[in-house]
């Protein structure tokens, strides 16, 4: 077999390949989604409803979701069959341009697609660990995706218009449901059962613990402030006056700077408690927003959104690894699915109460989010107090 066909064949580089697919159409609707809304007449109030409910539909669904993942033969079963739902939602959205028909389609295409992440990297983490591979260099291709999407493809916004966003939205669900069939398994060869097996399998609600809540519950606000930046970010900067052309690299240099981080990741990751991750991203956070809510020029906005990479891209492996480290692989899936559905929750209200805050504020609205990183860095502090991490 040739060596680049070889490559190919490793688990990693096949799931590597549908990592980069699987935010390519949150990174279209991030560029997209609010301006197509707001050109269809929504009010800005009601574009956070839009990004709202569809969360909120999700949370009763994800952690389900994930559970069936863990009893299934393996993750990789599931992956698919969500993906290929994913790519048959969209497909409503040629049909609807009012309020009521949008929260509808739109709710289908959030489900699906967000039901996605926390399955694959839940499953990718494990095998890299059984492997002795770097997980870090698999999940960084998801950001590498999210960049091209949002860079490249979105910046097709300033010669389409946000008429494309429905085929483009499309054209990436189909992308990711093709190359999802691509992928391996993940489970351990020869493993038949999860949960149904003879020997007692760890339950999630015996980890439920306080001191192990607060650092996902922290994430999950902080990570509120990052939904905000794809529901209402591009939609803020262009009434600000910032050019169209700068909305796809203003998205694309956050990611650029999470993917390096990742990719990065070998070299200083074992150094860093999880813990001590999340905590640095409420820093981050903090610094960011508030920057971000005093209306800054461009430059200094090219500037604060590299900060991506820590209040994202450092707290987001820290909520992986915390899990990965107290949790079993029987509810591997399950418990970040937990995760998930504390960052979907947080995201809810966060996307509702902003787009009042929008009307009202504007940018300073950002400022909503430093409060949050706050309460974020306190989350974390408590549960270092409570339990120390597992080398102290």
């Amino acid at each position: 077999m040739p060596p680049a066909l070889s490559r190919f064949a490793t688990p990693e580089a096949r799931a590597s390949l549908y990592q980069f697919t699987v935010y390519l159409p949150g990174a279209v609707s991030s560029v997209f989604l609010g301006i197509w809304l707001s050109q269809n007449g929504i009010p800005a109030d009601q574009i956070g409803i839009i990004n709202a409910v569809p969360m909120l539909c999700l949370l009763a669904v994800n952690m389900l979701v994930g559970r069936l993942a863990d009893r299934a033969n393996d993750w990789r079963t599931v992956i698919i069959i969500l993906s290929l739902l994913g790519f048959v939602a969209p497909i409503g959205l040629f049909f609807v341009n009012e309020f009521w028909g949008v929260i509808l389609v739109w709710s289908a295409c959030t489900m699906t697609n967000g039901a996605v992440p926390p399955i694959i990297d839940a499953a990718s983490v494990r095998m890299t660990r059984r492997n002795g591979t770097d997980f870090g260099a698999v999940r960084a291709w998801a950001t590498v995706g999210y960049i091209f999407g949002a860079g490249g493809i979105g910046a097709l916004i300033s010669v389409f218009g946000a008429d494309a966003f429905a085929p483009l939205f499309l054209a990436m669900c189909a992308l990711r449901a093709v190359l999802g069939l691509l992928l391996p398994r993940f489970r351990a060869p020869g493993h038949q059962a999860t949960l149904a097996e003879a020997v007692p399998q760890a339950r999630l609600k015996d980890s439920l613990k306080l001191w192990f809540v607060l650092p996902l519950v922290a994430f999950a606000l902080i990570n509120s402030s990052h939904a905000l930046i794809g529901g209402f970010g591009a939609l803020l900067w262009i009434s600000s006056g910032v050019p169209d052309y700068y909305l796809g690299p203003l998205l694309a240099i956050a990611a650029v700077g999470e993917a390096i981080l990742m990719f990065a990741w070998r070299r200083f990751g074992g150094r860093i408690t999880a813990r001590n991750m999340i905590l640095a991203a409420c820093v981050a956070s903090f610094v960011r927003f508030t920057a971000m809510a005093f209306d800054p020029p461009v430059a200094v906005l090219f500037a604060v959104q590299t900060l991506h990479a820590i209040s994202f891209g450092l707290g987001y492996f820290g909520v992986v690894h915390f899990i990965a480290n107290w949790t079993s692989e029987s509810n591997a899936a399950e418990a970040q699915g937990f995760a998930t559905m504390l960052q979907q929750g947080a995201s809810v209200l966060a996307l509702t109460l902003f787009g009042w805050l929008v009307v009202h504020f504007g940018m300073a609205s950002f400022f909503a989010s430093s409060v949050v990183a706050v309460l974020g860095l306190v989350c974390v502090l408590v549960s270092l107090r409570i339990r120390p991490p597992k080398d102290a």
